[in-house]
């Protein structure tokens, strides 16, 4: 039997009549870096309290190091937390910020400065150890919350939307740092946002929750290429998701009939039956726009909306029967092929078509 560093097992959590967490069941191996990912109110907060001890489940358990831990204090579980508001003391020096959890442990003095000096110069703040907290960007800030609960090696670091707080541009950096940071030391980190691109760019692995429970685990890659639900499929990243009847099933492909009319080959993740409601899904990156696009699904329709975002151009065109489909492409400095009111076609390949049932779809 494999020992997880971190393992739950149906956990579940009601508050009164709200079931906040339905039957959570997560494993997480040594130095992994798991996220949970969701929309407000899917249980990601409630689960992360839960292992951490500062909440209570109804029922299920919780295994930190193969030793039980369901209902063991905070304080006996050897973990660490990181939240949104930094929660340093503000009476207290940086270098006595950081070097509480060691006093707490009574650690002796001349480990302590050797300790607090290592992970100041991880976080690259080794010149404001005199400072106070009130004295620092809420960039720096964060990062000494990351030292203070690095330098004592928990086993797990249990992190709370620790960037939610921050401009874009700073949250960017500080998510490569994270990042890095745990590379470098080799920590396993289960981390809570809500923002796609923060778990997509951070993870090893993604938990999709929704509604209190677990929709779909996996890496990056495979959530975002392979969706195995509806939601999924909808809640990460930007796609083109339509209802659709399934008109024939193949060993190479499922062929359904799609808006507009039209015939789309694609894969199922899932098993179907000719005749079924289902839903298909095609990446706005994987759809190309232009008259010598030759692919496995075609479509005709209007241009009716180009949005350039920067580095990326989204044209949005409708169909005959006024579905709008999305096609992102670079951005590039030549003029537009494409103009406003113009027939265009559209195309995509049938490995880039998820075919998706569950019970959303209807």
């Amino acid at each position: 039997m494999t020992e997880y560093k971190l393992r739950t097992h149906g956990v579940r959590k009601t508050y009164g009549s709200v079931v906040a967490l339905k039957s959570a069941s997560i494993e997480m191996q040594e130095g992994e870096f798991l996220t949970l990912l969701g929309p407000s109110g899917s249980g990601k907060t409630t689960l992360l309290m839960a292992i951490a001890g500062l909440n209570n489940p109804d029922s299920g358990e919780i295994w930190i190091d193969g030793k039980l831990a369901t209902y063991l204090p905070p304080f006996k579980r050897d973990i660490g937390m990181v939240f949104q508001n930094y929660a340093l003391f503000p009476h207290m020096t940086i270098f006595d910020n950081i070097a509480f959890p060691l006093r707490m442990r009574k650690m002796d003095a001349a480990r302590i400065r050797k300790e607090v000096g290592r992970v100041l110069e991880i976080v690259e703040l080794g010149h404001v150890s005199m400072r106070f907290p009130r004295e620092l960007s809420g960039g720096q800030q964060q990062r000494i919350a990351l030292a203070r609960c690095f330098v004592y090696k928990p086993s797990i670091i249990l992190m709370d939307e620790p960037l939610g707080a921050l401009d874009k541009k700073l949250r960017d950096t500080l998510q490569r740092e994270i990042k890095q940071l745990h590379e470098n030391l080799g920590i396993t980190v289960l981390y809570v946002t809500h923002d796609q691109e923060e778990a997509m760019v951070m993870s090893d692995r993604i938990c999709v929750m929704n509604d209190g429970g677990i929709d779909q685990i996996g890496t990056p890659d495979e959530l975002y290429f392979n969706p195995t639900s509806v939601f999924t499929a909808d809640f990460l990243g930007e796609s083109n998701l339509f209802s659709a009847e399934v008109l024939e099933v193949k060993d190479a492909a499922i062929l359904v009939r799609g808006p507009a009319g039209i015939t789309i080959q694609g894969e199922s993740r899932g098993i179907v039956s000719v005749g079924e409601k289902v839903k298909f899904m095609v990446r706005p990156e994987s759809v190309n726009t232009g008259e010598g696009d030759l692919n496995d699904n075609n479509a005709q329709g209007i241009l009716k909306e180009v949005i350039v975002t920067g580095q990326i151009t989204k044209y949005f065109v409708e169909l005959v029967d006024g579905t709008e489909m999305m096609s992102t492409q670079l951005t590039r400095r030549e003029e537009r092929k494409h103009e406003i009111g113009q027939t265009i076609n559209l195309s995509w390949s049938k490995d880039c078509t998820v075919i998706l049932t569950d019970n959303t779809v209807g």
